[in-house]
């Protein structure tokens, strides 16, 4: 029970990591902090501290056996800095989290990289995030990110399909935020592992998503920061991973596009620009796993009809291309056909359209 004394503590208003932090070393636990005289807060809070503890204690008595309660129904997990279950980077940056709760399985001494980026994200975002997380997992490195929109999406998505990824939520692990999200983050529990040190029940808020950026960074060696305007919450994540010593890399965009100069001008300060995985790993003395022989080059696409081959060729990874402008380069083919032809194709994974029905190859094994 000491886990859920410990967060039952971090919810009081004022205490915060710093407050639990000394709670736990004056009374020797957080259970004995939990049911200490009210007097005797006040030998180690704050006076403001110490009441916002005894009022929180007074409305919620029994807190922490309800949260027990909560989380063996939900299945969700918690682990604390002096469990083995807690990642040991994490343990060293500024105020690491009290209490994680989790879905899934932690594996604390695993290769972790962060790949973040905008929500808005483009289709070249897209696809070079999916590349880069898949790449990444199938080297045997665990791909962090924040579950949100855009590039955060595509890099688990990208993980998922050859290896294991981590989703740090700005909320309890029990809420699907976005709601869109919903199957991703099963499959990351599942195959992964979806963390926060928000407890069950905690709805997302703008206040949460800095403090969670620290997470991914903290967890993380190394920070990749796919696509980011000028001003991004990635921006963020990557400021934190250098105040902790950790290394930042960014992949270079279109002059032209706002969504990438923040990644240019992460360039420009110094962070390692980045085209492939390899350029990553490059940096880190890892045992990883070498290149498969003989995977698919990214100009084709197996098992494909000759015409389904004319129509994959015409496209790329990051200029969605209308219909109308596929047919017209196919020199007037039958334009039925070649909707049908491509709604095949995206059926089966190997295109998908944007909002408004243009189409780019999706990123599979062996593309970077």
């Amino acid at each position: 029970m000491e886990r859920f004394y410990r967060a039952a503590l971090q919810r009081a208003s004022g205490i915060g990591i710093a407050g639990v932090k000394r709670l736990v070393e004056y009374f020797g636990s957080a259970a004995e902090a939990w049911q200490a005289p009210a007097a005797e807060l006040t030998a180690c809070l704050p006076a403001a501290a110490a009441a916002g503890l005894r009022q929180w204690r007074e409305e919620q008595p029994a807190y922490p056996e309800q949260l027990a309660a909560i989380c063996r129904q939900k299945k969700i997990a918690l682990c604390i800095p002096e469990d083995p279950e807690y990642p040991a980077l994490l343990k060293q940056i500024f105020q690491p989290p009290s209490v994680l709760f989790y879905r899934g399985r932690m594996q604390p001494t695993v290769h972790r990289l962060a790949v973040v980026g905008s929500r808005r994200l483009s289709a070249y975002g897209r696809s070079v995030a999916e590349a880069l997380a898949l790449e990444l997992a199938k080297r045997g490195v665990t791909v962090v990110s924040g579950a949100a929109r855009g590039i955060d999406s595509a890099a688990h998505r990208g993980a998922l399909q050859t290896g294991r990824t981590a989703a740090v939520l700005g909320c309890g692990v029990d809420i699907v935020y976005p709601p869109e999200n919903r199957k991703l983050l099963d499959a990351i529990a599942e195959q992964g592992v979806v963390l926060s040190e928000y407890a069950p029940g905690t709805r997302p808020s703008p206040a949460f998503f800095p403090a969670r950026n620290r997470i991914i960074s903290g967890v993380s060696s190394g920070t990749i920061v796919v696509e980011a305007a000028e001003r991004s919450g990635s921006l963020i994540t990557a400021e934190m991973a250098l105040s902790e010593g950790r290394d930042v890399f960014a992949v270079p965009g279109s002059i032209y596009s706002a969504t990438s100069q923040g990644c240019n001008r992460l360039i420009q300060q110094g962070a390692k620009l980045v085209t492939q995985a390899q350029d990553v790993l490059d940096e880190y003395a890892w045992a990883v796993e070498d290149k498969k022989a003989g995977q698919t080059d990214s100009a084709s696409a197996p098992d494909l009809s000759p015409e389904e081959q004319a129509i994959y060729a015409l496209l790329s990874y990051d200029v969605p291309q209308p219909v109308d402008a596929i047919i017209c380069r196919l020199h007037g083919r039958d334009a039925s056909n070649v909707a049908f032809l491509l709604l095949q194709m995206e059926l089966r994974g190997l295109i998908a359209a944007d909002e408004n029905r243009a189409y780019s190859r999706v990123v599979k094994e062996g593309t970077l």
